[in-house]
C-alpha cells in the first residue's frame, strides 16, 4: 500500500468554490507515469500538479489532466506554490519550478500569489470549416499559438456561446480552443474576457486557464497599447487575474485558498 499527500486548493480565487480547483500531490520521488494518470483521473478535475524537490532546493513539476500530461498549466503552478508557502515551506518567499515550458517562478505578492510564465503571442491562421458551428457562433477573428483564440466583438458574445464539445475535440489537429473579447457591459471593468475549451484532453470548459493567458496578454496588450491589464474569465466558476507583458514573459497575479487536505491512499 501506498500514500501520497493530498492537496485541492481552488486558484484564482478569493473564496472556496470559486476560481480553478486543482489537485496537488508532493512527492519524494516521482511515481511511475501510469499511476500519477490514474491519480489525476481519480480526482477528476482540470489538473493535478506533482512536484518533487531537487537536491538545489528548486522543484520539479509536472502536471496531469483525467486523461494526458500537459506541457503548460497556470493555475496548478500557482496551487503548488501555494501549498508550499502555506503548508509545506513557510518560510519561502519565492519558488522556482522546473517544467516541460522551463522555469516558472511564483512570489509572494501581498495578499495574492504572481506567477512568471512564456508569452505565446498568437498570429493569423487557416479557420477550421467547422469552427463557427463547433462554438455556437463564429467568431470575429481566428488567430494561433498553440490554441486556437477566437475573437469576438463584446464579452456578452463570449458568455453566451453554448459550444458543442464533441465538434471541439473533432477539430483536427487542435489542442484547444480559447474565445475571447474586450471587456463590455457588465465586464466592463476589466480589460477582457476569456473562456477556455478542451475537450480532446478530457477538460470541456477549464474554469480559469492560467496557460491561455500567456496568449490572451500579448494579444490584448498590443490591442489595447498597455501592458498592465486585468482579466476576467466567465466560466460558471470563473475568476480574475492581474495581468503584466514583460517583454516575452507573462506576469499572472491571483488568489488561492486550500479547500481539502489530506491523503492518498492506493
Amino acid at each position: 500500500m501506498s500514500t501520497v499527500p493530498l492537496y485541492q486548493v481552488d486558484a484564482f480565487a478569493e473564496r472556496a468554490f470559486e476560481g480553478n480547483p486543482a489537485a496537488v500531490c508532493p512527492l519524494d520521488a516521482w511515481l511511475p507515469d501510469d499511476v500519477m494518470r490514474s491519480i489525476a483521473a481519480e480526482n477528476n478535475l482540470s489538473e493535478t500538479a506533482f512536484f518533487v524537490r531537487r537536491a538545489d532546493g528548486d522543484f520539479d513539476l509536472r502536471w496531469f489532466t483525467p486523461e494526458v500530461e500537459v506541457d503548460l498549466c497556470g493555475h496548478a503552478t500557482l496551487a503548488s506554490a501555494f501549498v508550499l508557502f502555506e503548508r509545506l515551506a513557510k518560510d519561502l518567499t519565492k519558488v522556482r519550478f522546473w517544467t516541460k515550458s522551463g522555469a516558472l517562478e511564483v512570489v509572494r505578492d501581498g495578499a495574492r500569489l504572481a506567477m512568471d510564465l512564456p508569452s505565446r503571442p498568437p498570429r493569423a491562421c487557416e479557420t477550421p470549416k467547422t469552427l463557427g458551428e463547433a462554438l455556437g457562433g463564429a467568431p470575429m477573428e481566428v488567430l494561433r499559438a498553440r490554441d486556437l483564440t477566437c475573437i469576438y466583438e463584446c464579452a456578452e458574445d463570449v458568455r453566451a456561446l453554448r459550444p458543442d464539445m464533441g465538434k471541439i475535440a473533432a477539430l483536427d489537429g487542435e489542442f484547444a480552443v480559447i474565445v475571447t473579447a474586450p471587456g463590455t457591459g457588465r465586464d466592463a471593468d476589466v480589460d477582457f474576457v476569456s473562456r477556455f475549451f478542451a475537450p480532446a484532453n478530457g477538460v470541456d470548459e477549464d474554469p480559469v486557464t492560467g496557460s491561455a493567458h500567456c496568449t490572451l496578454v500579448p494579444l490584448w496588450s498590443a490591442r489595447l497599447d498597455k501592458t498592465h491589464l486585468r482579466a476576467r474569465q466567465v466560466s460558471q466558476r470563473g475568476g480574475e487575474l492581474g495581468c503584466t507583458l514583460i517583454g516575452d514573459r507573462v506576469r499572472l497575479a491571483g488568489h488561492a485558498v486550500l479547500v481539502l487536505e489530506g491523503t492518498l491512499t492506493f
